[in-house]
């Protein structure tokens, strides 16, 4: 069948940054799993250019196949029809743009039977943000979409800037019981987090030095926990995430609450990105239930609770 006759889908999941962001641009250290209760999925197909007008996913789909067309020198990519659909709920720091991103390259990778490795996949979405659109982001997003399942991603080694690190996928029946809640009405732009954080670490801002060594250690630490099966040390890894961005960050009280109730129902809780969303780590499956009523006791709430997969197991 030649190109003129085939159509290319490609898919990515939500992600759940665990512990350890948002250290990953700074040589940090980052545990993140995937989410594929919620996907982007996107399709395309050759001979025309004509592409639906969905705000903010337009510019990333028209970023992600200009990029796609001149690093591959395919310029049939760049006068395709597009079309999308995302369940990601958007600026609420579960991978939303890089979903949609990932999807419309895999998708013309389908199409114009083109081979990328995950750690390719993830640079080149990083690449179409960073550079095509000038948007703050690091790395830990696109590598847990291109990967899937749990990743343990240290950046040390390779250093800050380098654009790349080690990966380990993880099994996801390592994890305990989570639960994932976010705020559609606090939704934000997460580059605005991401400039300002990196504008004052390139000024030497020491509050934002040890923050950040705190959150890479954080990762590290989750990571030995899960390996070595203690759910407990996982749970304080997760918080003292969180710990390390309250203390380098300005929050809104909001994002605040939603981690203030998990912590008193008795999860630890961190952020899942830079947005609107939280993760809250549980003892057991009686735990999170416990955990995700208080958390549906909020309002404004979406709550979803995963199992060790990754997947969803329920949500309201």
């Amino acid at each position: 069948m030649s190109v003129a006759e085939r159509v290319g889908r490609g898919s990515a999941p939500a992600r759940v940054a665990l512990a350890g962001n948002p250290s990953d641009g700074y040589g940090g250290a980052v545990l993140a799993v995937a989410l594929p209760a919620f996907c982007a999925e996107v399709r395309v197909a050759p001979g025309s250019d004509r592409r639906p007008d969905h705000g903010p996913e337009s510019e990333l789909v028209a970023a992600a196949v200009a990029r796609f067309a001149r690093e591959t020198g395919i310029g049939g990519a760049s006068t395709c029809g597009v079309s999308w659909r995302t369940a990601v709920p958007r600026g609420v720091g579960l991978g939303g743009s890089s979903a949609i991103v990932i999807a419309t390259l895999r998708a013309l990778c389908e199409l114009f039977d083109v081979s990328l490795g995950a750690d390719q996949l993830a640079g080149l979405a990083l690449a179409v943000e960073t550079e095509e659109l000038g948007i703050a982001a690091g790395l830990q997003d696109r590598v847990a979409q291109a990967h899937g399942g749990l990743t343990f991603m240290d950046f040390a080694a390779a250093g800050p800037g380098s654009g790349h690190g080690r990966y380990e996928p993880l099994d996801p029946a390592l994890l305990p019981p989570l639960v994932v809640c976010w705020r559609d009405e606090s939704a934000a732009d997460s580059g605005l987090t991401h400039s300002d954080l990196r504008e004052r670490f390139d000024r030497g801002d020491r509050l934002v030095g040890d923050g950040l060594a705190a959150a890479a250690a954080a990762a590290r630490d989750a990571h030995a926990a899960l390996l070595a099966g203690d759910h407990g040390a996982f749970a304080r890894a997760v918080d003292a995430t969180f710990d390390a961005r309250q203390r380098m960050l300005p929050l809104d009280s909001r994002h605040v609450e939603m981690i203030a109730a998990a912590r008193a129902a008795g999860a630890a809780a961190n952020y899942t990105g830079s947005g609107g969303a939280i993760v809250a780590v549980c003892s057991d499956e009686s735990h999170r239930r416990k955990v995700s009523s208080a958390l549906s006791g909020l309002p404004g709430l979406g709550v979803i609770e995963t199992d060790h997969a990754g997947a969803s197991a329920d949500s309201s």
